[in-house]
């Protein structure tokens, strides 16, 4: 773990209870006296305490320094998601968020089942656990939108990720993708974007729509 996540990081003196105080002090076994790195995931800075106490159910830490480190991606990638499966959303998204993906935006599109409801609470989770551990210093941000057409109109410059045998995606050509579910796009979806602005991969391979995330991520952030 690279820091711990605290809302109220910054503040003179802190006080460690509940999962956080178990986490700290019964998995990562630190002592009295001992310096750990906190965030609050809101300002880029790292902070530094000092642990002046402990008991079994609480600890108290005060600050001791303080400085400016945002570590994230130096490429933005903001992704299109059309809605598949939550769990394999679940599975991937750790990856994305150690990747640097800046922000994702959930799409009902014409062939997602409506019937998947996304948790964005539990998605968050999922981030701020993979934020501490690679040492991201801002959370990916999350939204949804109803339909592709709606995502498209509030970002016109998004680009399809699709079939085409002449634009290939790279980090020149991609700073918002539109990525498929499971199907793909039917063709009035496809009718939205104009040629230039679908994109594909250089592979003769069908990819799911979860590794067709990751693909896309790496190549544009790695």
């Amino acid at each position: 773990m690279q820091y711990l996540y605290h809302s109220e990081a910054g503040s003179p003196q802190l006080t460690l209870t509940g999962e956080m105080h178990r986490y700290i002090f019964k998995v990562r076994r630190h002592k009295v006296e001992e310096s750990i790195h906190l965030r609050n995931l809101k300002d880029g800075m790292l902070y530094t305490y000092r642990i002046g106490f402990i008991d079994k159910r609480s600890a108290l830490l005060s600050l001791e320094r303080q400085r400016v480190l945002e570590i994230k991606a130096s490429t933005s990638l903001h992704l299109g998601w059309c809605v598949i499966d939550p769990k394999s959303i679940e599975k991937v998204l750790p990856s994305l968020n150690e990747m640097g993906v800046e922000k994702i935006t959930f799409i009902y599109c014409k062939r997602s089942q409506k019937s998947f409801k996304l948790d964005l609470k539990r998605f968050e989770k999922i981030l701020l656990n993979s934020s501490q551990q690679s040492g991201r210093s801002v959370m990916m941000q999350l939204e949804m939108a109803e339909t592709l057409q709606q995502f498209q109109e509030k970002y016109p410059q998004s680009k399809m990720l699709h079939f085409s045998e002449t634009e290939f995606i790279s980090k020149a050509k991609a700073e918002t993708v539109v990525i498929g579910c499971e199907g793909g796009f039917d063709e009035e979806e496809v009718g939205l974007f104009p040629p230039e602005k679908i994109i594909g991969f250089q592979t003769p391979l069908i990819l799911k729509s979860e590794s067709a995330a990751c693909a896309t991520a790496s190549i544009v952030l790695l």
